[in-house]
């Protein structure tokens, strides 16, 4: 499965209303409880949660991938969440993070959770790309570039 495949609307939050990373957090797994995709809220929040505390899924370029494997889900999961004015994340270059990819993961799946993560790398590569989903205007906007529909 592809991560484009996991892109629908309602698992897009934009713009997110978190102002600090323990809250962005908490709002993306709260966008896929909403969605219907997880469930158990506060198992897949503490994995999120414990990952996140290991070493910071704050990247470069404005992106963040929290991302866990829980047993809240039993496929891949994904949330986007979309900061334009950014919000501090423990970022490698110390920098605003303003694009957020939520993975979540069944235990022992490695093979989509990796595949979905080289995919987001590789999206990250295209500035003027990253610039075009920060400045959307709403989720189906953000849909349309993701999947060229």
């Amino acid at each position: 499965m592809s991560l484009i495949d996991l892109v629908v609307e309602n698992i897009i939050k934009i713009p997110l209303e978190s102002t600090d990373k323990p809250d962005v957090l908490r709002e993306l797994v709260q966008v896929l409880k909403d969605a219907g995709e997880i469930t158990d809220f506060d198992t897949a929040l503490a994995a999120v949660q414990d990952r996140e505390d290991k070493q910071s899924t704050g990247l470069t370029d404005g992106i963040a991938v929290p991302h866990a494997k829980t047993p809240a889900v039993t496929s891949l999961k994904l949330a986007l969440g979309i900061s334009p004015e950014g919000i501090d994340f423990d970022s490698m270059d110390k920098q605003p993070s303003k694009l957020f990819f939520l993975l979540l993961a069944a235990p022992g799946m490695s093979g989509p959770h990796v595949e979905a993560l080289a995919e987001i790398a590789k999206l990250a590569r295209s500035k003027a790309f990253c610039k075009a989903l920060v400045n959307a205007e709403n989720a189906k906007e953000v849909v349309e570039l993701l999947t060229g529909d």
